[in-house]
């Protein structure tokens, strides 16, 4: 089955390397490699460019680099979908790293359970030390257990459920509408990247904490969910500001 990873990238040099390094040593033999980067004023896609012959050396494994504006990561992401052949597809920031075995884990995974969208665990790296975001559902619907940079899901789901391309919550948006649309999401507690503390999600102020919470209780409340969600979302981003 082939597996197709997406990366996003804009002005990425200095991390980008890491990143599709993590994607070459893949031990699924099976990958097709998108990088689609916004026009980037740097040395991103040189230096994306330097590892297409090692790509082309290892069998069942392709690189593809796309370069020109877009409108942000989400568009930037439909583009990959829109591109994209591989039956499940994941995507992984161009700061952010996959574990060897990511894409084998989340493969293995679809083929037992035929899911919609999956995701495993992530390790955030942050200067004050690592710790482990365990993927996991619960009965309540929120983004405690859900874990992006981890995420696969089939491009079929990626395709019906597009980005919106309204803001930096989209991602979450998008599995909402999965997940209220009845569709079958699995998990599995197992680290499958490493996500770099102290990215665009990660930036905040106390004006940051109410227009965070107020975009992720839009989102409960356009799939019809309880106004309640309100105290929820406003407690997480304030608790994230707290801790840092």
């Amino acid at each position: 089955m082939l597996v197709t990873v997406l990366s996003v990238a804009y002005n990425s040099e200095a991390t980008i390397a890491r990143t599709i390094e993590s994607v070459l040593v893949q031990t699924y033999p099976n990958i097709e490699y998108i990088i689609i980067d916004g026009a980037s004023k740097d040395n991103t896609v040189k230096i994306a460019e330097s590892f297409l012959p090692q790509f082309v050396k290892q069998k069942g494994k392709n690189l593809r680099i796309i370069s020109e504006p877009d409108r942000g990561m989400y568009d930037a992401l439909n583009k990959g979908v829109a591109a994209a052949n591989g039956i499940i597809i994941g995507s992984i920031n161009t700061d952010d790293w996959y574990e060897p075995e990511a894409v084998a884990v989340m493969a293995e995974l679809y083929e037992q359970e035929h899911y919609d969208a999956a995701w495993g665990s992530i390790r955030i790296k942050k200067t004050t030390g690592n710790m482990i975001k365990h993927a996991k559902l619960g009965s309540f619907w929120t983004t405690n257990g859900w874990c992006h940079p981890a995420m696969f899901a089939t491009k079929k789901i990626l395709t019906e459920f597009p980005y919106a391309c309204r803001d930096m919550y989209d991602d979450f948006n998008f599995i909402t509408s999965v997940y209220c649309a009845g569709k079958k999401i699995v998990t599995i507690d197992k680290v499958i990247s490493n996500f770099s503390f102290g990215g665009m999600s990660t930036q905040k102020s106390l004006k940051e904490v109410w227009y965070r919470a107020r975009i992720k209780y839009n989102i409960y409340r356009s799939h019809g969910m309880s106004r309640w969600y309100w105290l929820h979302c406003l407690s997480m981003e304030t608790a994230k500001y707290i801790l840092g």
